[in-house]
């Protein structure tokens, strides 16, 4: 088929839709785009992000731009490809139908980038190719002969490198033309699927109100992926269209022919005699810089000596490079509440500041270079390429767990946060597989446990200043434990629960590129933001509520600090919880943080610098470890003793204490039958683990 319509200049905002594999650079062109001017959030129905952004024409008209989720084609297999086929084939009601619509392509790897524009070029609609990555298609040998692909297909092909910052305004200046033509594009149906594909596109014309061209589209890619994966949102299909569907697989079945792979392997062959045409492979080229590093990284003994190597540097920078800013913080903080005591009178109102305001939100505070190192590590993997060599190596570990090395991405991002780890299972093609990887991913030791873990390093050893190579043993361990439960139990959940066998696991390794500092910059400030509004929304929200639950009711004139936490409600609620902890060796001060920290893990830092700043005199600023450690029993044993500093730290490695991932596994899942499981076997588990090391530590004299 062919056209040489243009398609007419829009009154409105134009809409583009940002389109591309994984890994082709298309967020970087987009971010390159865009900037700042950009709105992040979640597909209603569906925890598959939502970016939109705004760029401006050569004119200086606005140009919205949506950024869909990457994928290999438009037959989906998971909810983000789901996601980007309705978006453009306009069956969701909350996002607008795209007008026009950007490939971005790895033009070091052509003809896979080009089974997905292949198929959004059936849509009809005004396409623009921006070759990506032409430096690395130069390194491997390859010439793109930009020039004949324009003429075959007919539309703008702008050659660029995003990492590079080229070919930005030339993209720019493209999109900006109102006359963008349609593409000449044409290949061969086979014979027994056309008459399928006429009856079908024109019941979608005629019941579905769909435009000839994607109609057809529409039509052909019906036939290959069966409409298999719909997600809320989405726009279900006329029964008429449903029924003549149903009718072509009744009688395809008994003919024997397989309908989807005769579509799939014709567009192929187009695309191949298309790249036979246009991409000249030059001899005597050896191996790229990639294959030299991958010979290290992805090697059966240096790749994990490697991957060993990169965790030990993340912690090692956890501990000594955000040790300043830290101290500083904790500086300014104390020195902002001496200065509200030395201003105003004794009193409550005073003790809200001070003790509920500042303590709660300082005491979490204080974490944050630790959390954006974390973050920066996170960042640096993923943009190198790195990340993908990780998953690669995990894969034969992961696969005697019952998963492949896919799963090991949203794991490995859970370390840094649960929620984000969870989302990335959307990738995940197995819905068991999915569902098994999102049930386990809270047992990663996400950064919101660094501050108790921190927290019980400073009270478990004695002395001043924990030694670094304690505090990264420490951390080590705790970061095993979580590790080794959430392979665990992933062997378990996929013997019983979610019985299947892996899948092969088929991945991209993207090449090696040197990290956008801008980018990982950008990533590192968003969620350093999403933290700072947490520590100032919800922790001091939840502070002020801790502050008058340990403060009311009053008890008598004369009590000690001690009696008035014991009889105030904050005092009762961790005396109930008491009988079912006290066999872990916690009391009811401790259960107070234990209940607190069901909102945020890192609550409990909060919590205690409350719950044991009352046990001083108004003058008493002591830091919270000393305060801890002069807790005690009611018979004067020590409350805070290495083992049960310990049994905390393993409780919080296996405990779900965060209902934020709580609520995204429900919308996940679409249902709160796993969010309830999920706490249940998690909560358990923490409760008899501990029990377990606290009475044999206890029983050995510790």
């Amino acid at each position: 088929m062919s056209a040489d319509t243009r398609s007419p200049a829009s009154p409105r905002t134009p809409v583009y839709a940002f389109v591309g594999n994984p890994n082709c650079g298309k967020s970087t062109l987009f971010n390159a785009l865009t900037g700042l001017k950009q709105k992040v959030g979640n597909y209603p129905g569906v925890t598959v992000e939502k970016k939109i952004g705004e760029t401006y024409s050569q004119h200086g008209h606005p140009i919205k731009i949506i950024d869909l989720p990457g994928a290999y084609s438009l037959a989906a297999r998971s909810p983000d490809e789901a996601v980007l086929r309705d978006v453009l084939l306009g069956r969701r009601a909350d996002t607008p139908q795209p007008d026009r619509i950007v490939c971005i392509l790895d033009a070091s790897n052509l003809e896979r980038n080009l089974y997905l524009v292949h198929q959004i070029l059936d849509l009809g609609r005004p396409v623009i190719l921006a070759l990506n990555m032409m430096d690395l298609a130069a390194k491997s040998g390859l010439e793109i002969r930009v020039a004949r692909l324009e003429k075959e297909l007919g539309i703008p092909i702008i050659p660029c490198e995003a990492a590079n910052g080229k070919g930005i305004v030339e993209l720019r200046l493209a999109m900006s033309r109102s006359d963008l033509p349609l593409a000449k594009h044409a290949w061969e149906i086979p014979a027994p699927i056309a008459p399928a594909v006429s009856e079908l596109a024109a019941s979608l014309q005629e019941n579905d109100g769909k435009a000839p061209f994607s109609a057809r589209a529409e039509a052909l890619l019906l036939l290959t992926d069966q409409d298999t994966v719909r997600v809320t949102g989405s726009k279900p299909l006329h029964p008429r269209t449903s029924a003549i569907f149903h009718n072509w697989q009744k009688r395809w079945a008994g003919e024997g022919t397989d309908w989807a792979g005769s579509l799939v392997s014709s567009r192929y062959d187009a695309i191949t005699e298309l790249c036979s045409r246009i991409v000249v492979r030059k001899a005597n080229v050896g191996p790229s810089v990639s294959d030299r590093i991958d010979q290290v990284v992805t090697h059966p003994v240096w790749g994990w000596t490697s991957l060993a190597g990169i965790m030990a540097l993340l912690f090692l920078s956890i501990f000594t490079l955000a040790e300043l800013p830290m101290n500083f913080i904790d500086g300014r903080m104390a020195a902002l509440a001496d200065w509200v005591k030395s201003v105003m009178q004794a009193g409550d109102f005073r003790d809200l500041i001070t003790d509920s305001a500042i303590a709660g939100v300082g005491g979490v505070l204080v974490f944050l270079p630790q959390i954006l190192i974390l973050f920066f590590f996170m960042g640096l993997l993923e943009s190198t390429g790195y990340m993908a060599r990780a998953a690669f190596i995990m894969d034969r570990m992961m696969s005697r767990v019952g998963l492949n090395g896919r799963s090991f991405i949203p794991l490995l991002s859970s370390y840094a946060c649960a929620i984000p780890g969870i989302m990335a299972t959307r990738t995940i093609e197995d819905q068991k597989d999915r569902l098994t990887t999102i049930l386990v991913a809270p047992l990663m030791s996400c950064s919101a446990r660094l501050p108790v873990y921190l927290l019980m390093m400073a009270a478990l050893v004695p002395g001043e200043r924990v030694p670094l190579l304690t505090k990264v043993s420490i951390m080590l361990l705790m970061y095993s434990l979580g590790t080794l439960g959430a392979f665990g139990f992933a062997w378990l959940f996929k013997r019983t629960l979610l019985k299947g066998e892996p899948p092969l696991m088929i991945m991209e390794l993207p090449p090696y590129r040197l990290p956008r500092v801008r980018d990982i910059a950008f990533h590192m400030i968003e969620r350093a933001w999403m933290f700072l509004k947490n520590a100032g929304t919800v922790i001091l929200a939840l502070s002020i509520v801790l502050w008058f639950l340990a403060a009311y009711p009053k008890a008598h004139d004369g009590a000690t600090t001690t009696q008035q936490l014991e009889q105030s409600f904050a005092g009762k609620a961790g005396h109930t919880l008491e009988p079912v902890i006290k066999p872990l060796g916690f009391d009811w001060q401790i259960g107070i943080g234990l209940i607190s920290s069901l909102a945020a893990r890192e609550v409990f830092v909060s919590t205690m610098g409350i719950v044991f700043n009352a046990e001083g005199s108004d003058e008493n600023t002591a830091p919270l470890r000393e305060s801890m450690l002069k807790a005690k029993w009611p018979d004067g044993r020590p409350l805070f003793t290495p083992l049960v500093c310990l049994t905390l730290m393993i409780f919080y490695v296996f405990a779900m204490q965060c209902m934020s991932t709580l609520v995204v596994v429900k919308r996940e899942t679409n249902s709160w039958r796993w969010p309830l499981f999920q706490i249940a076997y998690m909560t358990g588990t923490a409760w008899v683990v501990c029990f377990i090391v606290y009475q044999t530590g206890h029983a050995l004299g510790f």
